[in-house]
């Protein structure tokens, strides 16, 4: 291989690992986050969607992003006037990279936790109102592997959702999805090539 084909390449594999923020205070910024296998940011199509659809409750939200890998849905979110985004994912060097991007974009209402989503899920049930309200929560879990009806089996009725209003779940077109608590009643609906996104409301228990 020659010196410019590695060039060529290496320039080919950093423009992939990049991510573009696509509205709000930091429209247009681009960030990267590391070479993981099956780290897979929400596309920008989907966000632009996704964010349309929430538009009207985003700003001044606590948000949840589980799995949150690259941090692209977190970081939209607070973009676009979140309060405060806790983003949660396993993998140390995808945290080191979203640490490394609130430095440089100035992100002090992010917190990045290294942690086994599940696992965070069930230590975080005794906690007091002000840490376990959330607005919005986005599950975004590795396609085909189960951890969205793990994630949401340990979601039913956990109280950190008493005050939520919306669920975002995405996962892949081919996947069947999991039994759903009662009241994520489905707000949106839709397919962008293998990914199939869902936006949930979660109707309270004298709406249910």
């Amino acid at each position: 291989m020659s010196r410019q084909t590695k060039i060529t390449s290496s320039k080919k594999k950093s423009a992939s690992n990049q991510l573009r923020i696509i509205g709000g205070q930091w429209r247009g910024r681009k960030l990267t986050f590391p070479d993981i296998e099956g780290l897979r940011p929400t596309p920008d199509r989907v966000r632009e969607t996704l964010f349309n659809w929430l538009a009207p409750d985003i700003a001044g939200s606590r948000c949840l992003d589980l799995f949150c890998g690259s941090g692209a849905l977190g970081l939209e979110a607070l973009s676009r006037g979140a309060s405060h985004v806790d983003m949660i994912d396993s993998a140390s060097t995808a945290i080191q990279q979203l640490r490394l991007n609130m430095q440089l974009l100035g992100a002090d209402e992010l917190q990045a936790i290294q942690a086994n989503a599940i696992d965070w899920l069930n230590h975080h049930t005794n906690l007091d109102s002000k840490d376990t309200h959330y607005d919005i929560l986005f599950l975004d879990p590795p396609f085909r592997t189960g951890l969205a009806t793990e994630c949401i089996d340990a979601l039913n009725n956990h109280p950190m959702l008493n005050q939520c209003r919306w669920v975002y779940l995405e996962m892949g077109k081919d996947e069947d999805l999991p039994a759903l608590p009662v009241r994520w009643q489905l707000h949106r609906d839709k397919n962008a090539g293998q990914i199939r996104y869902q936006l949930y409301a979660l109707a309270t228990d004298s709406t249910a």
